[in-house]
């Protein structure tokens, strides 16, 4: 039996690693459920336990049940009906159906509900797990964020209605926000929501490019208010229903057994999500970086996936007489691979753990009545809220961009084998491929990161991360982390200096110097953790050589390789922020010409 938990020593590395004694005490408000709920845990020993009980089940469940099926649900993919509902993939029906008797539906759903109340550290953890099995399935299994939204934001009778369904696993969900002529700019949406003489709401017009757009329940993103822009808009949540009509299913590159939808809205019931006006600004974008964080979990399980096919095809595969990793051009590609799918994930589950730190400093001030514990926990909170903000960008175009390298660089070390459907390394490159453009472009990533840098919040962050205490043998290593910073922060300054376009044009190079700055701390404090694991090393055929070494040492030589390389990089990335080359902006017409006339 396979188990997609068990067998990643990275992830169980980091599960005893991240502080989720301090996670697990916010996300239950001081063990307070216990006494009401009989799998409530007591304390924070016993939430680990089940946290990692849970991640046991669905990394059997992943490896033996969907990831067989996987190669299936990508040739069959889903099907559109004459009377516009959509069946979806026998193996993904089944997958649901496997996951709702897992009781994983509600994984971060309170306890009320039916929910397991888990973090959303633990469930980028499951995230990955999924996606490594089957990246379309993930898509389904990782829009608990629509149910999130309704306990956030909806009154109390809303929540009931469709909460312990969700938890249940009873009913699937979709977010409804994309346009034909409004795509990533979502102020431009054009969907009306109108009230009947009763004040009952009604929704008509059109939606596209809909993920599981033929979900039971639907949050609606539409236009309430004749004004236009942002205020003009409100959320909704309705029913899958005759007057919502699928009126395509999208012929797609990869993610074949996620329907991606085109709906038509004709007068559906609906009911509003919390209050008018808001339903952008707040409930929307809430639901999005809830959502960019998936996608980022989503490329994770897809580059680890396609990893280990191009991991074991070097190690057997033969070229003039020696395993092809032998040869320094490939070997050097696939330890690449390894450290950038360490980066990813470390950056991942160290935002997720910012995520549920935020979310829990809210409940503590939400239940509060002392003044001066609620203020200083407001203070706190609003550095909190700043780094959430700028690292769940981060993290999706860190994870998403480093998973199509991954995934392009597997069917490089495959060869022509590689490029043949003989190897699910294409599968995944078809997959991995809508990462960086869904929930947000990179290039939208990097203009909401880039902000998070220049205003203070990189700063202050890094120099929290300088201040910890690593172990002696990497702080010659946090000496180059600091000559690295001081030049990021210089380089902040200058793109600052002229103005917002430059800023947004030198974003990407300001936003890969932070990341790798950031990662490489974490790099550093996972080799002067405490954790005592012990993890197998390859085999050179030596049989006097080690067949393990300590995880803290492996990390403090993946911690030197991938800080060492960084740094030559950060200069050269401060020179092109240096350069102060507008031409994009002064000699566009010149360099691009005319629109090419396309046959």
């Amino acid at each position: 039996m396979g188990n997609f938990y068990k067998d990643n020593e990275d992830i169980q590395f980091l599960f005893r690693h991240l502080d989720l004694d301090k996670i697990a005490q916010l996300q239950e408000e001081d063990f307070r459920y216990a006494k009401d709920f009989d799998y409530a845990p007591e304390d924070a020993c016993e939430a680990k336990q089940n946290y990692e009980m849970v991640l046991d089940a669905m990394g059997r469940l992943s490896a033996d049940y969907i990831a067989p099926r996987s190669e299936d649900i990508d040739q069959e993919g889903n099907t559109l009906n004459e009377d516009g509902t959509v069946s979806y993939a026998k193996g993904i029906a089944n997958a649901l159906n496997a996951l709702a008797k897992a009781n994983v539906m509600g994984f971060t759903l309170p306890h009320r509900f039916g929910g397991l109340n888990f973090p959303n550290t633990i469930y980028s953890i499951a995230i990955e797990i999924v996606s490594r099995a089957d990246a379309s399935l993930m898509n389904l299994f990782g829009l608990q964020g629509i149910a999130e939204t309704i306990n956030f934001f909806a009154d109390d009778d809303i929540k009931q209605h469709y909460l312990p369904d969700f938890a249940a696993g009873k009913v699937t969900g979709s977010m409804v926000l994309t346009e034909p002529d409004a795509g990533s700019d979502l102020q431009a949406c054009k969907l009306r929501a109108f009230q009947d003489d009763d004040g009952n709401w009604y929704l008509h017009g059109v939606k596209r490019f809909i993920t599981n757009g033929c979900s039971d329940v639907l949050l609606v993103l539409a236009r309430s208010e004749e004004r236009i822009g942002g205020l003009g808009l409100s959320l909704f949540v309705c029913d899958r229903g005759p007057t919502i009509k699928v009126r395509r299913l999208e012929d797609k590159l990869g993610i074949h057994g996620s329907p991606t939808c085109e709906l038509f809205f004709d007068n559906t019931p609906c009911q509003i999500i919390g209050e008018r006006q808001r339903g952008l600004v707040t409930y929307v974008m809430s639901l999005m970086n809830g959502a960019r964080i998936g996608i980022a979990g989503q490329s994770m399980g897809i580059a680890e996936a396609t990893y280990r096919v191009a991991r074991d095809y070097a190690a057997s595969r033969e070229q003039f007489g020696v395993p092809i990793e032998k040869l320094p051009a490939v070997r050097d590609m696939v330890i690449n691979m390894k450290m950038a799918i360490e980066a990813g994930r470390a950056l991942l589950y160290q935002t997720s753990w910012i995520v549920d730190h935020e979310i829990g400093l809210n409940k503590i001030i939400e239940r509060n009545e002392d003044k001066d514990s609620v203020k200083a926990t407001r203070q706190e909170l609003k550095f909190i809220k700043r780094l959430a903000g700028m690292l769940t960008p981060m993290s999706k175009y860190f994870c998403s961009e480093m998973s199509n390298t991954v995934s392009y660089d597997a069917i490089q070390v495959l060869g022509g084998s590689g490029y043949m459907r003989d190897y699910a390394c294409e599968r995944h490159a078809r997959d991995a491929r809508i990462t960086t453009i869904y929930e947000g472009t990179s290039q939208l990533q990097v203009v909401a990161a880039v902000r998070g840098v220049c205003s203070g919040t990189g700063e202050k962050y890094l120099a929290q991360l300088a201040g910890k205490n690593y172990a002696d043998s990497v702080k010659d290593l946090t000496k180059l982390l600091a000559e690295g910073t001081d030049t990021l922060l210089k380089a902040a300054v200058f793109v600052k200096e002229q103005g917002v376009d430059y800023m947004d044009l030198y974003g990407r190079q300001i936003v890969d110097m932070a990341i790798a700055l950031i990662i490489g701390y974490y790099f550093c404090d996972q080799a002067s953790s405490q954790v005592d694991m012990e993890v197998a090393i390859a085999d050179n055929g030596d049989a006097e050589a080690p067949k393990t070494i300590p995880m803290v040492k492996r990390k403090e030589i993946i911690a030197r390789r991938y800080i060492t390389r960084n740094a030559a990089l950060i200069k050269s990335l401060a020179e092109e922020v240096f350069s102060g080359d507008k031409t994009t902006f002064k000699e566009y017409e010149t360099l691009i010409g005319p629109v090419p006339e396309i046959a």
